[in-house]
């Protein structure tokens, strides 16, 4: 009789190993068998396959679908040409497609083209139901269920958030051949990337407009989802795919006490770092100076860090600055973005403008970003919240007060402005402080370097938006 492949909480098991699949599995003494993780079942019917070895196949439960696809809608090439790319690449992959270009679409077809049971994972409860508002139109003949935000369904199409997944992982690691990974750059978390270890799904499709972390575990996709099989950039795809846009660079100057104020606090924050022999050009380095603020004199340095940082990013001249962008967009739908929730608040009051915050309620953050969408608001501000998972086409102006640090930052945020829409031609300003870190960090995002300037002088700047 043939060997069997069996599936025991996330794991694969053979009680015997031929020898051809001895690399892949591991003897467990506790329970007297060959073990590998999930992910690996592509692997291992593969080889077997491959080496004229049968094996009786009692790990996946995976349901073939009929599936009618209700949208005419004609792919973009860039759709189609991803779609082929990944394809091409045995069904397993990453796309990454600035935000607009239609990744949930593409996810779609990739769907369409592989009917077979799918799990998608997504960072939050938005995105959570506007996936399954796309599938349940595409698909309307299918049974789609949620898995998070209260629901908990057993469906052949199941659309969870990533928290939701890694819990039930064990639950779902048999279930669904293709597994879509919205925002795939959240994967690699130490909790989220169970959902990829323990799932068997021999299809996998990861998605995103940016990969890159802070912690550089974009490298992990490749072995969670698989390679890169096409990417292109928001300028690749501007005026066709995506609204035309422009990027004003605005920088504006501390007044004499603040420059004062601010010089004097990183001198205090610097002095401490060497003293400590701290340096801040690696992840390491900053939890070293997080963890030496529970001394004093660790605290003080803190103290000063944030002090400085909050100086840069909420001076008085980017306020004035602002007035004067909102005077030159009186009709245009515009989102305002700082990097901490004081900042949003203060905004909030001075300028009479609608906030959302992580702290504002679910009910009232939707009712906000409705009359947004219908007009009644024309200004939003929010501090990181709207990065991902909103759908805002009608907002053509973006302008970003602080939080400048990360690529993927502000892709996102400038991604929140290029939906197509008629007659659309989108604006995104950068309001930065002249002679901080602020600046500094601008211009690393965009490859330029201050001569004798090193990355360690800025790699602090990085850390402060976490994955």
């Amino acid at each position: 009789m043939s060997p069997s492949l069996r599936l025991d909480r996330g794991t694969l098991v053979m009680r015997e190993v031929p020898a051809v699949l001895e690399g892949l599995f591991t003897w467990d003494a506790r329970s007297q068998s060959f073990r590998a993780p999930g992910q690996a079942y592509r692997e291992v019917v593969e080889a077997a396959r491959a080496a004229g070895y049968e094996l009786r196949d009692e790990a996946s439960a995976f349901q073939k679908l009929e599936l009618g696809f209700a949208k005419e809608q004609a792919p973009y090439p860039h759709q189609t040409e991803a779609l082929k790319a990944w394809k091409a690449a045995g069904r397993r992959g990453v796309v990454q497609l600035p935000t607009g270009a239609g990744k949930t679409f593409l996810a779609q077809l990739a769907l369409r083209d592989t009917p077979r049971s799918t799990l998608v994972c997504v960072p939050t409860l938005d995105l959570l139901q506007q996936w399954y508002s796309g599938l349940v139109a595409a698909f309307p003949d299918a049974s789609v269920g949620l898995l998070g935000g209260g629901s908990h369904d057993e469906t052949p199409i199941l659309v969870s958030t990533y928290d939701s997944a890694a819990i039930h992982a064990e639950e779902l690691a048999g279930r669904y051949a293709l597994a879509v990974f919205d925002e795939c750059h959240h994967l690699p978390g130490d909790f989220t990337r169970v959902v990829a270890q323990m799932l068997l799904s021999p299809y996998r499709l990861g998605l995103s407009a940016t990969l890159k972390r802070s912690d550089g575990r974009e490298r992990d996709l490749d072995g969670l989802v698989g390679p890169l099989v096409y990417a292109c950039a928001p300028e690749d795809l501007a005026g066709d795919t995506l609204s035309a846009y422009r990027e004003v660079l605005i920088r504006v100057r501390l007044s004499e006490g603040e420059q004062r104020l601010y010089d004097d606090l990183i001198r205090r924050r610097n002095e401490f770092l060497r003293l400590s022999g701290i340096r801040l050009g690696s992840i390491e380095g900053w939890k070293q100076f997080v963890m030496s603020s529970g001394s004093p004199q660790g605290r003080a340095a803190m103290l000063a860090h944030r002090e400085a940082r909050s100086l840069a990013y909420g001076t008085e001249g980017k306020l004035r600055v602002l007035e004067e962008i909102l005077a030159e967009h009186p009709q245009d739908r515009t989102l305002i973005f700082t990097d901490d929730n004081a900042t949003v608040y203060r905004i909030s009051r001075e300028f009479l403008i609608p906030a959302i915050t992580h702290q504002t309620p679910t009910k009232e953050r939707h009712a906000v970003l409705e009359r947004f969408r219908a007009g009644e608001y024309r200004t939003l501000v929010t501090s990181r919240v709207l990065n991902e998972g909103v759908d805002v086409p009608e907002a053509s102006v973006a302008v970003v007060l602080s939080g400048t640090a990360t690529e993927r930052e502000h892709i996102q945020r400038l991604g929140r402005i290029l939906r197509r829409a008629p007659d659309k031609h989108a604006v995104l300003y950068e309001v930065i402080t002249e002679n901080t870190a602020e600046e500094r960090v601008s211009r690393q995002r965009r490859g330029q370097w201050t001569p004798g300037e090193t990355p360690d002088d800025r790699f602090w700047e990085n850390l402060n938006a976490s994955d």
